[in-house]
Order: C-alpha cells, then sequence, then structure tokens
C-alpha cells in the first residue's frame, strides 16, 4: 500500500495572536490515548484553589515566553524557552505565572501513565 505522504506543514510559533483572554488549547495530534497540544497562554494562571490532578503523564515544553509551575509536593518550578518537564500522573500541579506582556507557547504531550 502506498504512503499518503506527510500532514500539513505548521509552525509552531505561526499564527499566534496579540492578546488572549484565555489560555487556548489546540490539538495538534492524537493516537489513540496519547495527545499532542499547543497551549498559549498570555498572563494566565491557574486558579488559587485549584491544582490539576491528571490520570496520565504529561511532557511539556516551553517554546516561547516564560512560565512558573507550583506543585502540591515539591519546589515550584521556572521554565524558559527550550526548557521541557516530564509531569507524572497525578503529580498536583499548577500554572502559577506566565507574563502577561507576551504569548507564551507550550507543548504538552499527554501519555497513559505506565502500569
Amino acid at each position: 500500500m502506498p504512503s499518503e505522504g506527510p500532514g500539513p506543514r505548521r509552525g509552531l510559533l505561526a499564527d499566534l495572536p496579540t492578546h488572549l483572554d484565555a489560555e487556548r488549547f489546540e490539538l495538534l495530534q492524537q493516537a489513540g490515548e496519547v495527545r499532542l497540544l499547543r497551549i498559549l497562554s498570555c498572563g494566565q494562571t491557574a486558579p488559587e484553589t485549584g491544582w490539576f490532578d491528571q490520570d496520565e503523564d504529561e511532557w511539556v515544553c516551553l517554546l516561547q515566553g516564560a512560565a512558573r509551575l507550583e506543585f502540591a509536593e515539591a519546589e515550584p518550578i521556572r521554565l524558559g524557552p527550550g526548557d521541557s518537564l516530564l509531569i507524572p500522573a497525578h503529580c498536583r500541579h499548577k500554572v502559577a505565572w506566565t507574563p502577561a506582556d507576551q504569548i507564551t507557547v507550550w507543548l504538552a504531550l499527554h501519555l497513559p501513565a505506565p502500569r
């Protein structure tokens, strides 16, 4: 069976808005339980009382901008362009800061947690 060829080319830093009222989540690819997203932030943070507590592992990579992540059971981590981090399933975390004067671009890869 002949190959269909590659999918469309997409610039991960292209088509960025100048302002965002809310964080934007864009699904880039999905295969079964594996999801790849581009996330755009501009001053958004997680609610003071809210933690993300996900059933899957999440690998994040910051492509542009900056962010500070807080963890319920670990020290905060600041991310800059090119930094990546694996957040294991059920590691409670939240975005504590992104700059309000620029778009922060994340790649997030959601993977089933090892059994």
